[in-house]
């Protein structure tokens, strides 16, 4: 189980090293192109505007710490706020609405911006820049439209303006003259315009230069600064807010942050004074109009409760219901009582002189109680006496006299006390239903009286309420503080937010990476071509032998002294096959077939290096040219015109003289495919085929026969059952992936017995390969040649 982990793992390992190989071959293209992306990058850096970002820290005073005072929060706790949320998350919404920011825009005229003008990369400038523009008497259409105006210093005194944007004359902002003065009112169709010299110190070279008068859309300018602008709370359990804004001039940032917050503060002190006087005037109003209602209540009462004598309703209904629970309890103890009584009658009438009475049942009623007592001491004295003497006994007959005259008298003590209890049941009934009468009226008064007092508590209280809040409007009118105090005032970070070198440069780097990977792995994708064993992997279940990497001299054939990768590949192949025909017959040759899908996939070049490869062994190799159609095996080796279809189509020809003996080896016979018959298919179908493989089996130790494409025509199929193995060549970057479909099925329905694949002309230069040929000299390309290799 350990060792198939192992090998697992090494499998992995490989196929990860395969994939790896395959961008790595490529390194060159990545390290362009990796250079070029930094490049890139570096040119954006350097003409790219950095941003700064801006912070302002203020504590928003909360309304429940003594803070601002809303349109409502005079009666907050009544529950008219309506639901709202925290006053900081109200404050933050506030702090971010376009009102506000407008507001700081047309204060500090930020919708106006002085621009230098660059040859790549516009700059602008503010506070150091060395005049300071005004538009007076704005109309309407000076924020809807943008404006820009060329602004030239001439003399200390004059200046030259020009509109660069616009050049239809009808909608010339600016009069006929070109030339002004400093402090002049310039009259244009958005207002009047006037530029003054600022108190910065410009130096010679920069009077110089132009500087363009840029006018935003005053919506344009408010929304550019409300998506950079971030109001943020630090936590739900404090007030205090983080304000933040990204521009590319610190100076602005700046300003614009603490002019907001000095107008945030402004427009909340006057809705404080605002609300505070308007709330003053409504609760004096109510006041007076409340003292009267609360007269009126007040003679209601009074009235009410002379006309019914009543001083305290709660307190006469509470004795009325004590009195009545009192007498009903004493009903039920009464009633309890007559039951048993009734129950002792009854018990007396059927007992004997022999049963004793129950004696703890009557406790505490007169003399009753006693008589019972003194019963059953008689029964208990008869019956002691009854355990020596009998009924007769004199002593026994006494004692029974006794008990009867004494239950006689037990028995009329019971009577009396039923006549007593009963009477006294009476007299609770009608005790307490004049009670219930009594109560039975009072929730009638005491709803009436409800009425009435609800009406008056309302009242009092609402008195009581006005008058508190009109005493804290007042303290809130003497004296507004700001809304917001001021922690940290704004200041810029030194170092810009935007762009980050060390991202920017880190995104060229993955770029410069990423887009030869992208070409290597499209151009993998879309390659549908059979290119390593890595291919057919899971596409089907044949048998792979190994593969022969790219031949240096591919018109050679394999000799003793070569040590190629191909030599070496294809001795490995020799190798594996022998596990493919182990199981043919001592004394027989090991015949192996070769074939392929399409022309031109190399079958014939591994079928001579093949059978050369088995010669050098020391075996005796015949090598059969069966591809009468197009016969190849000219190409490697010298071979006479006569050979096989020869043989076949004549009565008078001998096979021996036809197999050739090749030079160089010991024991390499050769027989040629011969002349190309018109009639292959036939010449194939004829027995002495197979006469001819059952004589040679007999002749040779192996036998490889070169064989046509099995997808063109049937002469393979046709000769199929003479071979002991079939080896399917596959050229690697020539056969498609989808063409396997046709070496699956002749797998699958054993057309072509004991079947293997070959993977023929592999590139391992590019990973495709196992790495053969140790000690190999290989020639090395020109370095621009493996550059623009691809």
């Amino acid at each position: 189980m350990e060792n198939n982990r192992f090998d697992d793992d090494q499998e992995n390992d490989f196929q990860l090293k395969e994939v790896l190989d395959k961008y790595i071959v490529h390194w060159q293209w990545f390290l362009i192109c990796a250079c070029i992306s930094l490049f890139l990058a570096f040119l954006y850096l350097r003409y790219t505007i950095p941003q700064y970002q801006a912070t302002t820290t203020i504590l928003v005073k909360d309304d429940k710490k003594g803070g601002m005072l809303s349109e409502l929060s005079a009666f907050a706790d009544l529950g008219m706020g309506g639901g709202l949320k925290s006053n900081v998350d109200n404050e933050v919404e506030i702090l971010k609405s376009r009102t506000l920011v407008e507001s700081t825009v047309k204060k500090l005229n930020l919708n106006i911006a002085l621009i230098v003008r660059g040859k790549v990369v516009d700059r602008e400038i503010y506070q150091k820049a060395p005049i300071e523009v005004y538009f007076v008497d704005k109309t309407d259409p000076f924020y809807e439209h943008n404006i820009d105006l060329k602004f030239t210093g001439l003399t200390s005194n004059t200046f030259g303006l020009e509109n660069e944007l616009v050049k239809d004359t009808s909608k010339i902002i600016l009069n006929d003259k070109k030339v002004f003065r400093y402090g002049e009112l310039i009259p244009t169709k958005y207002g009047r315009l006037m530029i003054n010299k600022s108190k910065f110190v410009v130096n010679a070279q920069d009077k110089k230069k132009s500087i363009s008068i840029v006018v935003s859309p005053l919506e344009d300018a408010v929304e550019g600064f409300r998506k950079e602008l971030k109001v943020e709370s630090i936590s739900k359990t404090s007030s205090v807010v983080t304000i933040s804004i990204t521009d590319a001039v610190v100076k602005k940032a700046e300003a614009f942050l603490d002019n907001m917050i000095q107008i945030y503060n402004e427009d909340a002190a006057e809705d404080k004074n605002f609300i505070s006087e308007n709330t003053s005037k409504f609760i004096a109003n109510r006041l007076t109009l409340i003292t009267q209602e609360l007269d009126g209540v007040e003679q209601d009462v009074e009235s009410f409760k002379k006309s019914n004598k009543l001083t305290d309703i709660e307190s006469e209904a509470k004795l009325f219901i004590e009195g009545s629970n009192e007498y009903e309890k004493k009903g039920v103890e009464t009633e309890i009582q007559l039951n048993v009584v009734s129950s002792m009658l009854d018990f007396m009438k059927k007992s004997t002189n022999a049963d004793l009475l129950p004696s703890n049942i009557i406790a505490g009623q007169g003399d009753t109680s006693g008589l019972i007592s003194s019963y059953n001491q008689l029964v208990l004295d008869r019956n002691r006496i009854l355990k020596s003497a009998t009924t007769a006994n004199p002593s026994v007959v006494k004692i029974d006299q006794q008990i009867s005259s004494l239950k006689t008298t037990v028995a009329a003590s019971l009577l009396r006390l039923q006549s007593s209890l009963s009477i006294q049941k009476r007299d609770l009934s009608r005790n307490e239903g004049m009670l219930n009468t009594k109560i039975g009226k009072i929730p009638v008064q005491e709803r009436q009286f409800r009425v009435i007092a609800r009406q008056q508590k309302v009242k009092e209280e609402l008195y009581l309420y006005l008058l508190q809040k009109r005493e804290e409007t007042a303290i809130s009118l003497s004296a507004t503080e700001p809304n917001a105090r001021v922690i940290d005032a704004a200041k810029a970070e030194k170092k810009p937010i935007s762009p980050k070198k060390s991202i920017i440069y880190l995104a060229g780097l993955l770029l410069g990476l990423l887009v030869p990977f992208g070409i290597i792995y499209t151009d993998d994708l879309l390659d549908t071509k059979i290119k390593s064993r890595l291919d057919l992997e899971g596409k089907t279940l044949i048998p792979f032998i190994g593969d022969v990497p790219t031949s240096d001299s591919p018109s050679e054939i394999i000799k003793s002294e070569s040590r190629t990768s191909s030599a070496e590949a294809l001795r490995i192949i020799r190798t594996n096959l022998e596990f493919m025909l182990s199981k043919v017959p001592d004394g027989l040759a090991k015949t192996i077939f070769l074939t392929s899908t399409f022309p031109k996939e190399g079958k014939t070049f591994v079928s001579a290096n093949l059978a050369a490869t088995f010669a050098l062994s020391g075996k005796k190799v015949l090598l059969i040219g069966m591809d009468i159609r197009n016969p190849r095996l000219d190409e490697y080796l010298t071979l006479p015109d006569r050979g096989f279809t020869n043989y076949l189509s004549s009565k008078d020809l001998i096979l021996e003289d036809l197999i050739v003996k090749y030079d160089g080896y010991e024991d390499f016979h050769v027989l040629p495919a011969g002349v190309i018959p018109p009639n292959p298919a036939e010449l194939l179908m004829s027995k002495k085929v197979d006469e001819v493989f059952k004589t040679l089996k007999t002749q040779y130790d192996y036998i490889i026969v070169d064989t046509a494409p099995v997808s063109l025509v049937t002469d393979t199929l046709l000769i199929a059952k003479n071979a002991d193995c079939f080896i399917y060549v596959a050229r690697a970057n020539f056969l498609e992936k989808r063409m396997l479909a046709i070496a699956n099925t002749l797998f699958k329905e054993k057309k072509l017995p004991n079947m293997c694949l070959l993977l023929n002309d592999t590139d391992s230069t590019k990973g495709y390969g196992y790495g053969y040929g140790y000690g190999v000299k290989v020639k090395k390309e020109p370095w621009y040649k493996k550059i623009i290799k691809f």
